[in-house]
């Protein structure tokens, strides 16, 4: 069988940036997938040293502003015969008693397109309980040419287009007229090639060939032509001027960035989704250095970061302690020998961006945060919870009555302060052009009011965390402040019936279920969940419905996988929040006591026989915990007594301290007497005030072991 290496390119104009590397990924993907399938791949095919990447061996994917490509090795020139066994029908129904083939057999066969002179060539074999009768044929393995065909079409079928565009192919002379073609960007040039030889397959209106085009402005020699399949991107590289490799372009760009960096003793701002993005706009990656007015630095350099990373795609330039530089760089496409005509041509685009920043900054400026109270009312948050008003409002109280419970008046005073103008610069023009800088304008222009400090980093921190390992607000204020803030948007969804469901949560309610999470464990705040989320409610009168359980569900839920994606095991999570419990700041301290204690011998059995318990105990109402000594009547339910007397003094004054790990280790003694109870005593004894009595030294057994956790969820 003839093997060869294989490549595929398609020559498109200019993919959306956003989405390049994931279509590069799926065409590639799929494309081997469906070659494989149909048996063309060799799989004694290997990637030579000069062309794999380090944790990809199948194949390597290509992609380009104008190109999505892939090199497959090994790929077969015929696929191998294939034999198939193709059930017929039941023994019973395909043979007579004479073993002579049954009309319907006969057309079954013929449909096939077999002959009735199969018949005794036909195996049988059993198929559940019946005998049935199997076809047995050899298929002939599809052409490199058949299976490529099949590769494109699925390939370009399920690339993750969110849309198509339509574009008219003049036809040829044959059949004169237009046809449309449905593609992410019109589709110029197809290359398909095994080893050396084109492989005759269309796509996209598009005949297969062995050239495609370089840069647009940079290539030496246009049509590029491969020779073969391996000089793919050697071959683009030197005539085209394109790095054809996303990663080989990617890492030559963030190298390229250091370097430039380096040399004026600067860093680039570290955005890998900004990286992605201009490795997805340039072919020829060549980093400029560019500066601007150093006035400019005025305005807050989040402002000016984000203008030049957003709307420019620049790196700007931080020192050594994180200060904005009026330098930035520019990844250009093109190479000049004279590069100053781009960087003045950068320099004048990104000027009136920065100017209007500036301009913003002054006019906000003009008004304080408190004249822009008012206006909230105006704004509307949600049309059943009311208006940013409104909702700022229900903020306050919410973070006047925590607050108030954790640092009394003061806390309460200055958390409302901060909750009733945290919203306020939603209304700024700044935050009115960008978005992202709520919060962050605020804090600005509260100082700038006169605000103390608290204050300000309240309001700028308020919005935290705002993504899985955000950091959290800086200060007290702050911290109640941003813990009002989710559990009002919390309360009010879940009371008004916007509850997440699958993947869709709009609201981002899981995420704010998280923050109020963080904050509880990480900072250890001293407040009970559920009375928390209660205390929420009246802030929206008759607004919504007390939705507390359905809530407090939901952020155990959280917890509950936020904990397992640290590493804690599924027991462990569930042994410990079983108990449901309301001080989220314990719960790390447990996990690690119910750890210490899984590590101990004596571990297993005891948390068997606290399942058994309870089991025991769900069978009977509510027993008393009460045990009268008269009525020991065993030695080995008195030992047990006297067992409990001993450790579960010792067991609690370690609970109430706080050393959870010391408390559940406590109770390893009672191992040896509580499996001398199960083996010794009728727990369900005739009697009816020994029964109880023994009921009720189980209950005073399970109290004590599940003060921490629930012990029996480490049962195997």
């Amino acid at each position: 069988m003839t093997t060869n290496n294989l490549l595929v390119e398609l020559l498109v104009e200019e993919l959306p940036p956003k989405a390049l590397k994931k279509l590069g990924d799926a065409f590639a993907d799929v494309l081997w997938r469906t070659l494989d399938a149909q048996l063309l791949i060799d799989p004694k095919g290997t990637i030579s040293a000069e062309v794999a990447k380090p944790d990809q061996e199948i194949f390597q994917a290509f992609a380009s502003p104008r190109r999505l490509a892939v090199w497959i090795p090994g790929v077969l020139a015929v696929a191998p015969d294939k034999a198939v066994s193709q059930k017929l029908m039941p023994v019973a129904v395909g043979l007579d008693a004479a073993g002579n083939a049954t009309p319907a057999l006969l057309k079954k066969l013929q449909a096939m397109g077999a002959v009735a002179s199969a018949v005794p060539g036909l195996k049988r074999a059993m198929d559940g309980k019946a005998e049935a009768l199997f076809f047995e044929s050899t298929v002939a393995g599809a052409t490199l040419a058949q299976g490529l065909q099949k590769a494109l079409h699925e390939a370009i079928a399920k690339l993750p287009i969110p849309k198509v565009m339509q574009y008219q192919l003049e036809r040829d002379c044959e059949l004169p007229g237009w046809s449309t073609v449905s593609f992410v960007r019109p589709a110029h040039g197809l290359v398909a090639l095994h080893g050396s030889a084109v492989v005759p397959v269309t796509a996209l209106g598009l005949q297969a060939g062995s050239s495609t085009q370089g840069h647009r402005f940079e290539a030496s020699i246009s049509p590029v032509v491969i020779a073969h399949a391996d000089d793919y991107a050697a071959t683009l590289a030197r005539d085209g001027a394109v790095i054809a490799s996303f990663e080989a372009r990617r890492a030559d760009i963030a190298r390229q960035l250091q370097a430039a960096a380096a040399a004026l003793g600067a860093q680039p701002v570290d955005d890998e989704a900004l990286l992605d993005e201009v490795t997805a706009l340039v072919e020829r990656p060549n980093v400029l250095t560019c500066s601007f007015e150093a006035e400019f630095l005025q305005v807050p350099q989040e402002c000016l970061i984000l203008t030049m990373k957003a709307n420019q795609k620049y790196f700007p330039l931080l020192d050594a302690v994180g200060k904005l530089s009026n330098k930035f760089l520019v990844v250009s496409n093109v190479s000049p020998a004279d590069p100053s005509a781009v960087i003045g041509g950068n320099e004048r685009v990104v000027r009136p961006r920065l100017a209007d920043a500036q301009f913003f900054f002054d006019q906000d400026r003009k008004k304080t945060l408190e004249s822009r109270v008012e206006g909230l009312s105006k704004v509307v948050y949600h049309n059943k919870l009311g208006s940013q008003g409104e909702r700022m409002a229900r903020v306050c109280a919410i973070a006047r009555a925590i607050g108030q419970q954790l640092g009394g008046d003061a806390l309460a005073n200055q958390a409302a302060l901060a909750a009733r103008l945290a919203k306020t610069d939603l209304l700024t023009d700044m935050v009115g052009e960008f978005p992202e800088l709520q919060g962050t304008m605020g804090g600005y222009y509260a100082r700038h009011d006169g605000l103390s400090a608290e204050i300000a980093e309240a309001i700028e921190d308020h919005y935290k965390p705002r993504f899985a390992g955000d950091s959290l607000p800086r200060n007290p204020v702050g911290l109640v402040v941003a813990l009002a803030d989710k559990l009002e948007t919390l309360v009010g969804m879940f009371g008004i019936g916007n509850v997440p469901t699958g993947d869709k949560d709009p609201f981002a309610l899981r995420r704010h279920a998280l923050g109020v999470v963080r904050m509880l464990i990480e900072q250890d705040m001293a407040l009970d969940l559920v009375v928390t989320l209660q205390s929420a409610a009246p802030a929206f009168g008759s607004l919504v419905t007390d939705p507390t359980l359905a809530l407090a569900d939901f952020v155990y839920d959280r917890l509950s996988g936020s904990l397992r994606e640290q590493g804690y095991s599924a027991q462990e999570v569930d042994a410990v929040l079983a108990l449901r419990p309301q001080r989220l700041g314990d719960v790390p301290k447990r996990l690690l006591a119910v750890r210490a204690f899984a590590a101990l011998p004596e571990s297993a059995a005891l948390a068997a026989a606290n399942k058994r318990i309870g089991n025991i105990l769900k069978k009977t109402d509510d027993v008393d915990a009460h045990v009268s000594p008269v009525l020991l009547q065993e030695p080995a339910e008195q030992a047990l007594f006297a067992a409990l007397q001993t450790v579960l003094p010792q067991a609690n004054a370690m609970f109430e301290s706080g050393d959870y790990t010391a408390s559940l280790q406590a109770l390893a003694a009672l191992r040896a007497p509580v499996d001398a109870f199960f083996d010794g005593v009728m727990v369900n004894a005739e009697q009816l005030d020994v029964r109880l009595n023994r009921l009720g030294l189980l209950k005073s057994l399970h109290l004590a072991m599940n003060r921490v956790a629930d012990l029996s969820k480490l049962a195997a």
